[in-house]
């Protein structure tokens, strides 16, 4: 599983964290998504391949502005995490 962290300019509101939200599950099929205005960031967790491109056309059609794109493991936390 793969966890993407976008970070977003132009998030002002919980309204605002909705819409990318929504805009991201809509797109993708993800198991995780959350936004936050305040940290300018969305983490979302996939299974599935997921472009740089394909990401940058979802976050455009919102109107607000993508400035990077960061990928890593997504990874179990926590004490169950240490059995895996």
């Amino acid at each position: 599983m793969e966890k993407i962290t976008l970070k977003i300019d132009g998030m002002m509101c919980g309204m605002c964290e909705n819409h990318v939200n929504d805009a991201i599950r809509n797109a993708f099929k993800v198991s995780k998504v959350t936004s936050s205005h305040s940290k300018g960031t969305t983490v979302f967790e996939t299974d599935t391949p997921v472009s740089d491109e394909d990401i940058k056309a979802v976050i455009d059609k919102t109107g607000y502005t993508l400035n990077g794109i960061e990928r890593s493991e997504a990874g179990k936390k926590g004490l169950f995490g240490l059995f895996k």
